[in-house]
């Protein structure tokens, strides 16, 4: 997949696009069906299928005080997006600048960079100063700018619309099984490995460190049977979010034991996405019972992965 930064890069440069458009983050199932519905009419067309996004959510510059946690981060989005069958992902820095461009002058440099065929969106996609761009805008004014939009149906789940607002709300809660459900896929977090106070190698459990951004959104503490991919392999593991009360630490991280792995991870990229939670935090009493707990966990981590 090709990743540009500004549409001057493309200047018409693949032949008959279709965009989906929007912010994207997480990439839930309703986001999946605009993505794929974009990918399904390049196929259509022998066209390139394209995503149309901000490297920063726009609230970051126009309302920094309403700007919600983020679900993923920029390496998740890229990788599902491609995943889905992405040839081309623009992402653009939203700044206040562009947040004054008019719709009309959006979709003529849309018209004049990127010359799509087609435009997909969801029914809240709005662009163009003071979000007066939407999806009836896209569909009365597309063939002036020739293409045709489409916007795709809300997806609900159980009855309910999915939206990245509700994921955050059961990411917050807890509620794993139903994030999960909502994304399409478990739960990832994303992020490089960082020095720990490495007393987990000494209890036979060496974990790999990731802090938590607090731009990001996180479960609640606890123990979480996990899978841990480090260069495209996967790997069964068992992670803590927490403040490591045992050893009266506050500082509250995600630490993740990766079972049969003993490379040094410093630096690197991994990817932990979460199949279940195990337990709430605990405070033990002693590191036996420390080390027997993480020996129950990880057996629990690697029932859950077999099924």
């Amino acid at each position: 997949m090709e990743v540009y930064k500004k549409l001057s890069e493309l200047t018409k440069k693949y032949p008959n696009p279709a965009v989906a458009m929007g912010m994207f983050d997480g990439v839930h199932v309703g986001h999946a069906s605009i993505i794929s519905r974009a990918v399904e009419l390049a196929k259509l067309n022998k066209g390139t299928a394209m995503v149309l996004t901000f490297s920063n959510h726009p609230l970051s510059v126009l309302t920094p005080e309403k700007m919600p946690l983020m679900i993923g981060n920029r390496t998740l989005r890229r990788s599902i997006v491609e995943s889905l069958g992405i040839e081309v992902m623009i992402e653009l820095p939203f700044s206040k600048e562009f947040s004054k461009i008019s719709p009309e002058d959006f979709l003529t440099l849309l018209e004049e960079k990127v010359a799509p065929q087609y435009v997909v969106t969801g029914q809240n996609f709005t662009f163009g100063r003071f979000g007066k761009g939407n999806g009836r805008l896209l569909i009365r004014e597309g063939e002036h700018y020739g293409f045709k939009a489409e916007i795709c149906p809300t997806v609900t789940v159980d009855r309910k619309t999915v939206s990245s607002t509700r994921i955050r709300e059961l990411i917050a809660s807890g509620d794993l099984e139903n994030v999960n459900k909502l994304l399409g896929r478990p739960f990832n977090y994303i992020s490089k490995v960082v020095h720990g106070d490495r007393r987990g190698r000494k209890l036979g459990f060496p974990t790999a460190n990731l802090e938590i951004e607090n731009y990001r959104a996180m479960l609640p503490n606890g123990a979480y049977a996990v899978s841990v991919r480090v260069a495209g392999v996967d790997y069964c593991g068992i992670a803590n979010i927490g403040d490591n009360p045992t050893f009266n630490v506050n500082d509250r991280r995600l630490e993740v034991y990766i079972h049969d792995f003993n490379d040094n991870l410093y630096g690197q990229d991994i990817a932990v996405s979460f199949l279940e939670k195990l337990r709430d935090e605990q405070k033990f009493q002693s590191v036996d019972d420390l080390v027997n707990q993480l020996r129950q966990d990880l057996q629990r981590a690697l029932s859950i992965r077999k099924n």
